[in-house]
């Protein structure tokens, strides 16, 4: 979004409405006559030929000004910028989709290549096969079939859609800078994501780039000037789309936007996207694997077994049912559903989930990984203590701290942060401040601080000193350094002594004070620091730290003779020389308040199951002190890592298989702090102990690459789901390590790209949520499947095999198999995805993702020896009791084969079918009510329906009695339908069958009900251990 103004100014950054998580880049501009310019070299349609043919990273950085048209200091003009946008958005156009593919997906996917075959085969069935006299009830099966297949083609596409559209709203929030073109002038800095292909025209020493995502490596890749290699792809001195720099800042000029850059042209080699399934889906696909061969081999043996056997065509329409009997067709489309309701309930909380399937593997979660800053801290810093050797600053008389000018000037120059002019007329604390917390915390401090006894005034100190060169903060170094220059001898040279040139230093106390020999006092006086002085400044950096306050040491030293026009990298090496004899000017405290929601978000997490651990580059103590605020430290005593070596030294660890190691429900809870440097010289047998004994962790001093240690180490044990929080970019690696990563929506674009999950508005509660939503994902299909098995496919194909094997004619019609299966049970199930989450469910072990599946024998126990073995006998029952009411004794419907013929017990060919049509009726409306029962039998594991019935309360879900509602006038209208009765032969059932179906379903309720009574009474049992 740009600016009215004619001209694009450095302060002006692209914000788009939202949460705050684009990035904004700074442009600048200025008129410039076009003249004769260097030509480009020619376009190509090969996008291999186009990468070849890049060589803005040979020609010089005056040249690249003057062929773009951009000024170094003012920029781009107006009216260029309005010609070049007519080239298109900065956007790259995504992979080019088959859609065909997709189509032929939805249309033969799942369960659907079944009921095309028995479509095909129900066609054949009418005609020729059915000639000639053919069955009408053949060809009204056959176009049942056909509208079953495309109401879950058009099904699965809805949903396909719908969940990409979700995601897109959110999507559209993270494409930075949309509207940059050729010739812009982009700032970048740690963080942020490259928006477009640029050339470097201004680096800091320290700069380095991500470019795993175009190369795979990992490695951070350093920035440059000037060109190291004649490719485009290897050249340091390109910053390419779509990478990230990891360190340092610089400036770069736009030399392809969207599809003409490389990761454009990149995508356009590539060709179509793949699909990869996730956990979920892949045991979905495997059921349905499963499922469908063992229906199409039942299919293929009740065939032969008719039509080799019997030779008739009948068989053929008799077979169809081991296809329409044994499939649930409910479960695709139930999960499809529960998708989209989730993806809703978590675009709700504002969090963005880039693949919804991945939803479900939150729910797996065993342990959680936290940075500290910005993620369990609200990242809002405050400097709340300062302090010289002798004393507090804050005493009354000022005029005695002459070293508050020394601090000022520090805390001031050596900053890495800006204020945004466009807010310089708000109040200090109102600003808008581009810089990681630490140094704007630093920044309003000394912006606001102003002494006139001492000549302490912010304006004045910018305008009497100039910075010559910088080292950022980094993770590793732990420390930031400038060198600056008193205005008033510019003119001396600063090779020159007393040339008013001074490195001011300032970062974590552990890693200057060692590099300090002289400490100043309040009153500006310079003394040796001594041991006694060393230690009392340690007292009162623990003192701090327990308080939960981040320390920070400033420092200073003035620089002697220096050689001039040194190389950026030849100047850092020389100011890595000058980290020594430095004079310590004072401490400075930082509070960064705890986020309000995570004490009670942790509380929740563990008592889920999940172990929660602090990984920080932050001190220990300070590390502590904050964590016991936020409740991951609960334990009065902490081990350390003499306690680990002493429990590693034990034999019997080397026997334990890693896939147990982890802490049981009977373990003591134990607390345990390490550091960077403790985490690098860890073993195999340290880390047993650590991952298998501790349920508190703080892991403090650490680097990127420990904490991807870390994170890797613990997946190795226990056979845990490791989730890993973050906003940094010394998260990134392991956000990417973790099965699940967590980005804040504030945090930096290296951590969302490397991110599962992003919580748009920071908020730390939607992480339990999150945990919620991915257990009741597992949940809800596992109980949808436990409702569908036991009547819509168990008792469906009891009546086919009865009909195959045993020779009676058929309980159940092909129509009111494929009727009950795609109507009644769906209809019914899908009030099974609103379902709430049970009292218990956050109170439960996290599910091991590669032991705990979605189909078990717990489950098929379930289905086969216990719901379905009480609802197929109900079912046949009343079929043979309305037999019985006809005449027909149990052996004369068994074994009857071709004798059920005109005369068959005197009656007629067409009395027969009719008692055989009023009997499937019959057995159709018990399966109907008797799924009542079922339905409020899986509603809850372990929980009584007494406690969580669906019309009131917590467990409240009003779909329950809508789909009560639903199945049944279904089944009215399949029975007194004049169409449906014409066509499908379906026809009204005696008035005593109606009631049976509600006893018998009021029977299954009943005694699952005793099942669970004795589940929670005596949970060691050997029905608690048999129990879903």
């Amino acid at each position: 979004m740009r600016d009215s103004n004619p001209s694009r100014k450095s302060s002006e950054q692209e914000k788009a409405p939202g949460y705050g998580i684009q990035i904004g880049y700074r442009t600048l501009s200025i008129r410039v006559e076009e003249k004769d310019l260097p030509s480009k070299a020619k376009a190509s349609t090969d996008p291999a030929d186009a990468i070849a043919s890049i060589d803005v990273h040979l020609i010089a950085t005056d040249e690249v000004y003057t062929r773009y048209s951009c000024h170094p200091t003012v920029g781009l003009e107006q009216a260029a910028v309005q010609r070049r946008s007519k080239d298109g958005k900065n956007v790259i156009s995504p992979p080019p989709t088959q859609y065909w593919k997709k189509i032929l997906n939805y249309i033969f996917g799942g369960f659907n290549f079944l009921m095309w075959i028995a479509f095909i085969v129900t066609i054949l069935s009418y005609k020729p096969l059915g000639e000639p006299d053919p069955a009408i009830v053949n060809l009204g099966v056959a176009v049942l079939l056909m509208l079953v297949i495309i109401i879950s083609a058009t099904f699965y596409a809805f949903v396909d859609w719908n969940a990409s559209r979700i995601m897109k709203s959110y999507q559209q929030q993270l494409i930075p800078a949309t509207d940059i073109v050729v010739g812009d002038i982009v700032v970048l800095s740690t963080g942020d994501r490259i928006p477009a292909d640029l050339r470097i025209v201004a680096a800091s020493s320290d700069l380095r780039f991500d470019r795993s995502l175009l190369t795979g490596e990992s490695d951070m890749v350093p920035g440059s000037l000037e060109a190291t290699s004649d490719n485009a792809l290897e050249t340091r001195n390109l910053a390419l789309t779509s990478t990230f720099v990891t360190q340092g800042t610089c400036n770069g000029i736009v030399f392809a936007t969207g599809d003409r850059t490389i990761m454009g042209r990149l995508v356009k080699m590539s060709g179509e996207t793949k699909f990869k399934l996730t956990t979920i889906q892949k045991e979905i696909w495997f059921f349905t694997k499963v499922i469908s061969s063992i229906a199409f081999s039942m299919f293929g043996i009740s065939l032969l077994l008719f039509g080799v056997w019997l030779r008739t065509y009948i068989a053929i329409m008799n077979s169809i049912g081991c296809l329409t009997a044994f499939v649930p067709q409910g479960l695709p489309l139930c999960f499809a559903l529960s998708l989209t309701i989730i993806a809703r309930r978590m675009s709700k909380r504002h969090v963005l989930v880039k693949n919804l399937a991945t939803i479900e593997t939150l729910g797996c979660m065993s342990v959680l990984c936290s940075d500290k800053t910005g993620t369990l801290t609200a990242g809002k810093m405050a400097v709340e203590s300062i302090a010289f050797l002798d004393r507090n600053p804050f005493a009354p008389e000022p005029g005695f701290f002459a070293g508050m000018s020394a601090l000022h000037q520090t805390a001031r120059l050596c900053n890495g942060a800006k204020f945004d002019s466009a807010t310089s007329d708000r109040p200090i604390h109102e600003r808008n401040v581009k810089g990681d917390p630490t140094d704007t915390a630093l920044l309003r401090f000394s912006e606001a601080l102003s002494i006139p006894a001492l000549n302490i005034d912010t304006p004045t100190l910018l305008s009497s000193w100039r910075k010559l060169f910088e080292i950022p903060f980094n993770s590793k170094n732990k420390w930031m350094l400038s060198v600056v220059q008193d205005t008033r001898t510019t003119e001396g040279d600063i090779t020159e002594k007393d040339s008013g040139a001074w490195i001011l230093v300032k970062g974590a106390p552990d890693m200057l004070v060692k590099s300090c020999t002289t400490v100043m006092r309040s009153d500006g006086a310079v003394i040796p620091f001594d041991k006694a002085s060393r230690q009392h400044m340690a007292d009162l950096q623990s003192n701090w730290s327990n308080e939960g306050q981040r320390v920070l040491a400033l420092c200073r030293k003035p620089l002697d003779a220096l050689k001039p026009n040194l190389a950026p990298n030849d100047m850092e090496e020389l100011m890595y020389s000058e980290i020594a004899n430095l004079t310590l000017v004072g401490l400075v405290g930082i509070r960064d308040p705890p986020r309000p929601d995570v004490l009670s978000s942790v509380v929740v997490i563990r008592r889920a199951g999940v172990r929660v651990f602090m990984v920080t580059g932050d001190f220990k103590l300070t590390a502590v002190a904050i964590a016991r605020q936020v409740g991951i430290i609960t334990q009065h005593s902490v081990d350390t890592i003499d306690d680990v070596r002493a429990a590693s030294s034990e034999k019997h660890l080397t026997d334990v298989p890693l896939s147990v190691m982890k802490p049981s429900e009977d373990d003591p809870i134990r607390a345990l702090v390490l550091t960077g440097e403790d985490v690098s010289t860890l073993t195999p047998l340290d880390w047993h102990v650590i991952v298998g004994q501790y349920t508190e962790i703080v892991f403090a001093r650490t680097t990127p690459d420990q904490k991807m240690k870390i994170v890797e180490e613990i997946k190795a044990r226990g056979d845990n789901t490791v989730a890993v929080t973050g906003d940094g970019v010394n998260d990134a690696p392991a956000l990417k390590a973790a099965d699940i990563g967590v980005a804040m929506g504030s945090g930096s674009d290296v951590a969302k790209d490397a991110a599962a999950l992003i919580l748009l508005n920071n908020d730390f509660a939607s992480i339990p949520v999150a945990i919620e939503m991915g257990r009741l994902v597992f949940d809800n299909l596992k109980k949808v499947t436990l409702y569908l098995m036991p009547v819509g496919s168990y008792t469906e194909f009891m009546a086919v095999v009865t009909n195959v094997v045993f020779g009676m004619q058929i309980p159940l019609s092909s129509y009111l198999q494929v009727c009950f299966s795609i109507t009644n049970d769906v209809a019914m199930s899908i009030s099974l995805m609103y379902e709430k989450a049970e009292a218990d469910l956050m109170m439960r072990r996290p599910r091991n993702a590669r032991t705990d599946r979605l189909t078990d024998w717990k489950l098929f126990f379930q289905i086969y020896l216990f719901l379905g073995l009480m609802a197929w006998p109900c079912a046949m029952s009343m079929w043979f009791v309305y037999m019985r009411q006809q005449g027909f004794g149990f052996h004369d419907v068994f074994f009857a084969y071709n004798n059920w013929t005109d005369g068959y017990h005197g009656y007629s060919m067409e009395q027969l079918t009719h008692f055989v049509s009023v009997g499937q009726c019959v057995y159709y409306v018990t399966m109907v009510f008797m799924q009542y029962g079922n339905l409020l039998a899986i509603r809850n594991r372990r929980v009584s329906l007494l406690n969580s019935n669906p019309l009131w309360g917590p467990r409240r879900n009003i779909a329950v009695p809508l789909g009560m509602i639903a199945t049944a006038l279904i089944a009215i209208t399949n029975l007194y339908g004049p169409g449906l009765q014409n066509v499908f032969l379906t026809t009204p059932i005696p008035g005593m069958f109606w009631g049976p179906p509600f006893a018998f379903g009021l029977g299954i309720l009943c005694v699952d009900e005793v099942r669970k009574l004795i589940v929670r009474s005596y949970p060691k049992s050997i029905v608690a251990k048999m129990a879903w």
